[in-house]
């Protein structure tokens, strides 16, 4: 159905969510109707956090906010929604949509095929009713779910439409750019250039598919990075155990900035355990590239000056190829752990690949390559 019908038979004026391929549909509307502007949309920085913020408009408001994520983020929703909104605790109506990826009988990627099957099920374990929208659902239909979620939000319960793939669509399709003139992909070459045979770990999404081809373009070993192809915002966290079980060696994390704003608290425990072999490089385009290009809060945030006040070694912030290449001359020689952050344009080639590797084999060959170092 088109995102259009969705959002009048909705009639909801605050959205909050984390952006989903499977939602770009209603996520362009919104930023075409209202963009970013606090009072009717926000994109926030993950799902709990989005349950909080549509949980205050609602008592302020007395009005059923919206909440939209793909359902990876049903975890980060769980402990609000159990904590906070249920019908046992305050008691707060909220409407969720979710984005399912990984549903049963649909090719998807490694990381949303658990995620996938039990989507419905955690909704149902969590007392949340849920319809599902696909490209055949009409509005007619929608608005018999709609009539009975009201009921489930007058005794203070949540509900849910789960769309799926292709159960939305919309009239246009907006574009997002930057004025950063470095490419990911040219930013992530550089990196490999840089840490030769030191363990990598990389962040879901995009950068981890570049910097799989780039290694096979080089023919590289694959062993050399871990791809976290799922778990949005703890990249950094892996490097950091690794990093301080392998004190002997250099460890690198590609983050991006979606990915640090999601769970931002680890760059404080980064600071705090000061792993002097760890860096922390942050590719910021100040978007959600993988999913759309909806922006992230990135755009406003001095990431450096925040690594710094966490107490890492060393940090700094670079937006062209020339800076670039002189952080990485001299990063191994800085006291860590080291955060670096590369402003990037948006944007990728449009034959770029996925991983051909499981991510069983992958950390298979990770593993065996931290043996040797």
């Amino acid at each position: 159905m088109r995102a259009e019908e969705l959002f009048e038979i909705i009639g909801a004026d605050f959205y909050t969510g984390v952006p989903d391929s499977q939602l770009r549909a209603l996520c362009d509307l919104l930023m075409d109707r209202w963009g970013i502007d606090g009072r009717h949309h926000i994109i926030a920085a993950n799902e709990g956090n989005c349950a909080a913020l549509a949980a205050g408009y609602h008592l302020s408001s007395g009005r059923v906010p919206v909440v939209y994520m793909q359902n990876s983020g049903q975890g980060n929703v769980i402990n609000p929604a159990a904590s906070l909104l249920s019908d046992k605790v305050y008691g707060i109506p909220m409407l969720f949509i979710i984005g399912w990826r990984g549903e049963p009988g649909v090719r998807d990627e490694p990381q949303h095929i658990y995620q996938g099957m039990v989507t419905l099920e955690l909704l149902k374990v969590m007392g949340i009713s849920a319809f599902v929208i696909g490209q055949d659902t009409g509005p007619a239909e929608v608005k018999m779910a709609m009539e009975s979620f009201k009921e489930q939000f007058a005794q203070g319960r949540q509900a849910a439409f789960v769309i799926r793939k292709g159960g939305l669509t919309y009239s246009s399709r907006r574009e997002y750019k930057n004025p950063f003139p470095m490419t990911r992909e040219e930013v992530i070459r550089k990196i490999t250039l840089f840490s030769g045979g030191d363990p990598v770990v990389s962040t879901t999404g995009k950068a981890s598919r570049e910097l799989f081809e780039i290694r096979e373009s080089n023919g590289q070993d694959h062993g050399f990075d871990l791809l976290t192809v799922g778990s949005m915002g703890h990249c950094s966290s892996i490097a950091l155990g690794i990093a301080l079980d392998r004190p002997q060696c250099r460890v690198w994390c590609i983050d991006g900035d979606g990915a640090m704003l999601m769970h931002m608290g680890s760059m404080a425990v980064i600071g705090s355990q000061r792993p002097g072999n760890l860096i922390h490089i942050l590719i910021n385009n100040c978007a959600h590239e993988t999913v759309g290009g909806m922006p992230t809060a990135a755009g406003g945030v001095d990431a450096a000056a925040i690594a710094a006040a966490c107490g890492y070694g060393y940090t700094a912030s670079v937006t062209e190829e020339q800076e670039l290449d002189r952080e990485l001359n001299s990063i191994r020689d800085r006291k860590g752990p080291v955060f670096l952050e590369i402003k990037c344009g948006i944007g990728s080639r449009k034959d770029l690949g996925r991983p051909t590797t499981t991510a069983i084999e992958n950390k298979k060959a990770f593993m065996e390559h931290l043996k040797g170092l």
